[in-house]
């Protein structure tokens, strides 16, 4: 089940929410049952086959994480266990999501022909997994006590995180359930309503009607088809956009019905495009997936307690591993690598000022801008690869985009070209064409990616117009000037609030994925 759908809207989300608000007032552990039977109905909505397997996991987790509870802490039997967990857990994933990937290149590296058939990839298993094994890390560190099997069950299938994150620790959210907070509010509903709306609106409004600027340029570039400078550019940027309002809505999504129940989840998603280098990108960006890679890979690793060498190669592993988890494909590889040499080459420039005490030197404006658009080109680079179906056509996009495939400019930009008749001459004796392209239409497009990267560069946050409410787990802050920007319940914000609404469920035509559904 989506939440950009009118069974969820109209059926699913209302009814949930009223038993569980009659409920939950006298009767907490009734109230956590319902809202855990509630998201295992919507988890196999689609696909009850999945359901199956998510029960099957949780059964076997729940025994191993149980079982650590029995055994002494420290203990070799206990470290035996949390080795079993993580095996059966790895062990699943990558059956269901890099056995045919393993496969395939076996057989062209090695010549052979084994048969194996692309298996269809459970829905959140990626997401659902690595909470799992959160879990029995926490509680082999005896970090957690040892919740029952019904609250376990909660912490794991909650439905506003289930199916994309963000991937949450048991400690930030059983305590939650089991405290008076959750409780019927007024607050709760308004608070969560409209952050949920500002998502849908997100998704549907925005980040679905740029599916078709970025769309037939990417899919020339799989048939071996290049465009010239101009549509890959835009494609790109198409994308990128793309990309960020379909994953900052479903954040803003999944916050919001967390905050109908009473649950603060933690941040995911805090304006990544306006990151001054890739460790503030990563910091921004996928906030709990990022957390996850440092304490579970990262640190275990060493981080950076060996040595600048050491901690390089344990950034490049880390990363490397990051992109494998988002798909099974070099590209993922490949991206992953990207972001792990991005951040070498930002760890090292850090190190190199601090070495000649530079370090100290308050950034003027000027080389902030110049290190956010630095950023955000690099970010670009990776989202191209991370489209593209595969390097063949991701190579072809950066040919283009390098303007191998020529540089062309649209005559529909151009008002009175008789005017200009000598300045085009000159440009096409430089190699400059002329004509209609397939994806720039006109100004109409350009002023609509201008708005958008004005909004992602400048503009609040949904949590940061929230954030007098405590939208999320942590504490946020918000720059005096923008103060004006915040949310109260007030008439004004109601008619705005509305506005968005009506928009955002008039363009459900067609419920969407959201893109990292796929992960």
């Amino acid at each position: 089940m989506l939440f950009n759908s009118y069974e969820f809207l109209v059926i699913f989300l209302p009814l949930v929410l009223f038993v569980y608000w009659q409920l939950s007032t006298n009767h907490r552990r009734a109230a956590i049952g319902w809202i855990t039977l509630a998201s295992f109905f919507f988890y196999g909505w689609q696909t009850p086959y999945f359901l199956t397997l998510l029960v099957g996991s949780l059964i076997a987790n729940y025994t191993i994480s149980t079982a650590m509870s029995r055994v002494a802490c420290g203990g070799w039997l206990r470290r035996t266990l949390l080795l079993l967990g993580v095996v059966v857990n790895l062990g699943v994933i990558g059956y269901f999501k890099y056995s045919f990937f393993v496969v395939e290149n076996v057989n062209f590296l090695v010549g052979t022909a084994f048969k194996w058939h692309q298996l269809i990839l459970p829905t959140g298993i990626s997401f659902y997994t690595f909470q799992q094994i959160a879990y029995l890390v926490d509680r082999y560190r005896d970090e957690i006590e040892n919740y029952s099997f019904l609250d376990y069950c909660l912490f794991v299938t909650f439905f506003p995180q289930l199916i994309a994150g963000p991937i949450v620790h048991p400690k930030e959210m059983l305590p939650q359930f089991m405290s008076g907070e959750t409780h019927p509010k007024a607050s709760h509903f308004a608070v969560g309503l409209t952050i949920f709306f500002i998502g849908l609106f997100k998704k549907t409004f925005i980040a679905d009607g740029l599916i078709t600027l970025s769309g037939p340029v990417f899919d020339a570039a799989q048939q071996g088809h290049g465009s010239n400078l101009i549509d890959s550019w835009f494609a790109a940027l198409a994308y990128t956009l793309q990309l960020y309002f379909d994953f900052s809505g479903y954040s803003d999504m999944a916050i919001g019905l967390g905050r109908m129940f009473g649950i603060r989840l933690p941040m995911n998603f805090n304006s990544p495009y306006k990151a001054v280098n890739i460790i503030e990108f990563w910091r921004c960006w996928h906030i709990t997936l990022s957390r996850f890679l440092r304490d579970y890979i990262y640190f275990p690793l060493g981080g950076s307690r060996l040595g600048p060498s050491r901690r390089y190669l344990n950034l490049m592993a880390t990363m490397l591993l990051g992109g494998l988890w988002h798909g099974a494909g070099w590209t993922y590889i490949l991206w992953g690598a990207l972001h792990g040499l991005f951040l070498i080459v930002n760890h090292s420039w850090i190190a190199t000022k601090k070495r000649f005490g530079m370090d100290s030197l308050a950034p003027r404006w000027q080389h902030v801008a110049l290190a956010r658009s630095v950023t955000f080109a690099a970010v670009v680079a990776g989202w191209v690869v991370f489209r593209a179906p595969n390097l063949q056509s991701a190579g072809t996009m950066f040919q283009s985009m390098l303007g191998m495939n020529g540089v062309a400019l649209p005559l529909k930009w151009l008002t009175g070209p008789e005017n200009l008749l000598g300045v085009m001459t000159l440009l096409q004796t430089s190699g400059v064409m002329f004509s209609d392209l397939r994806v720039v239409h006109g100004r109409d497009e350009v002023i609509h990616l201008a708005a958008l990267l004005a909004i992602v560069w400048f503009a609040p946050n949904t949590q940061q117009i929230m954030s007098d409410w405590e939208p999320v787990y942590e504490t946020l802050s918000i720059d005096a000037a923008k103060r004006r920007l915040i949310w109260q319940p007030t008439p004004k914000w109601a008619f705005v609030c509305s506005v968005v609404t009506v928009l955002a469920i008039l363009q459900i035509s067609r419920a969407t994925e959201f893109l990292y559904f796929q992960f």
